[in-house]
């Protein structure tokens, strides 16, 4: 199977017109999750011969829809950074990445430092760290919608916007959700993913 990371994938966010340096971070950042993960299991190893769509590609889409001018980012269970780390790269100022693994939070120090990219890292998990006032909290295959409203809800500035990379059972977990909290949300069609989608929630606040 042809490895796109190898040759190509960086083509494949050639739609966010990205600056060459942002790129060439990228590059760097996969080049090393490669070789960690020869050593701690990073994500899923089916997914590196796919590695540009089903994880940076994934990633980056959220860049456009983040609001103008955001004010810190929090990433929950940031794993190999993605969402988080990605959106740090291209641009995203004050990014907090949350992991409780602390192996995954050494590999996010080594891309952060060999990109010289500034973020954050807490090596706790969410439910734990003091709340950080951000206007954006991102998440990616990490619990139900339900579960991540809860920890979402005390580090979000009022007005603040939720970016979370769902499957396809995004309309069934809304559904749940909305039983016990008012949201204003939107469904996004992934571009990683046919059956994925991005939930876009604002107004977030307890029924």
């Amino acid at each position: 199977m042809k490895q796109d990371h190898k040759n190509d994938g960086p083509e494949i966010l050639a739609f966010l017109a990205l600056p060459e340096q942002s790129i060439a971070k990228l590059v760097l950042y996969a080049a090393l999750l490669e070789k960690w993960q020869k050593r701690i299991n990073l994500v899923g190893s089916d997914t590196i011969p796919s590695l540009w769509r089903r994880h940076f590609l994934d990633s980056a889409q959220l860049f456009p829809l983040l609001p103008q001018n955001t004010h810190r980012l929090i990433d929950m269970g940031s794993g190999a950074g993605f969402p988080g780390l990605v959106l740090a790269i291209l641009g995203v100022d004050d990014v907090h990445l949350v992991e409780s693994d602390t192996r995954k939070c050494a590999f996010l120090r080594e891309v952060a430092r060999v990109t010289e990219t500034k973020v954050t890292i807490h090596n706790d998990r969410i439910e734990k760290v003091p709340p950080l006032k951000a206007s954006v909290v991102t998440a990616r295959a990490l619990a139900s919608l339900s579960k991540l409203l809860i920890w979402a809800e005390p580090h979000l500035l009022p007005g603040g916007h939720c970016l979370f990379l769902k499957g396809q059972a995004a309309e069934d977990e809304l559904t749940e959700a909305a039983k016990e909290w008012n949201i204003a949300a939107q469904r996004v069609p992934s571009l990683s993913d046919p059956s994925g989608s991005i939930l876009h929630l604002q107004e977030v606040r307890r029924g």
